[in-house]
């Protein structure tokens, strides 16, 4: 399968980082071809620009400013994200990039009758967030009602593809996990992702 890994954290020391080297690692060794997008490395502008804004409903819809993301993302089978969750949400870099990249004519059409939009990205049968928290899991879950989860699912992946082998693996309290907690989520990252 070809992959889209997406790692979204600005430190190359992060926790995030590791996490998406083990799945770099795991997914090749598993025979995948994995196309890591850094989008801090990479220097991706998060910021819808006025044109792209203005040019919303324009058909079509010019996607150049992105267009080597774009090719990535339609090359991919499987699209997985690495990212912490700050605020109980995405990394605005991570924002940016759904906001960008998961465009008209990219992620989805218009319905012309209005209020639904078409799936577009066909190509995507497998839709993972490898995430952390910094809040304990009753607070991310019964608090908040885990927003992140329901954007992911209800939000980005069912607006754009269907039947979508969908799952998100969450290190909650991450600001008080131990060494141990850690490695125990790497492990377990790591065994999910060898059944891919």
């Amino acid at each position: 399968m070809r992959i889209l890994l997406v790692l979204a954290h600005p430190l190359e020391d992060s926790f995030a980082a590791a996490v998406a080297k083990l799945a770099q690692e795991t997914l090749v060794a598993g025979g995948h071809q994995v196309d890591l997008l850094d989008l801090y490395s990479e220097g991706f502008d998060p910021r819808l620009s006025e044109t792209e804004r203005r040019g919303y409903f324009d058909q079509p819809y010019d996607t150049s400013d992105v267009d080597s993301i774009v090719a990535r993302l339609r090359a991919a089978e499987g699209l997985i994200l690495v990212f912490p969750q700050w605020w109980f949400n995405f990394p605005a870099i991570l924002k940016g990039f759904f906001d960008r990249a998961f465009a008209p004519g990219v992620a989805f059409t218009h319905d012309p009758a209005g209020g639904r939009i078409v799936p577009q990205l066909t190509n995507i049968r497998l839709f993972w967030a490898l995430t952390t928290t910094g809040s304990p899991w009753w607070v991310v879950h019964l608090y908040m009602g885990n927003p992140v989860r329901r954007l992911l699912k209800r939000g980005i992946a069912a607006f754009c593809a269907k039947r979508l082998n969908f799952r998100m693996l969450a290190l909650n309290d991450m600001d008080r996990v131990t060494d141990a907690g850690r490695k125990a989520h790497l492990a377990r990252v790591r065994k999910a992702l060898a059944t891919i």
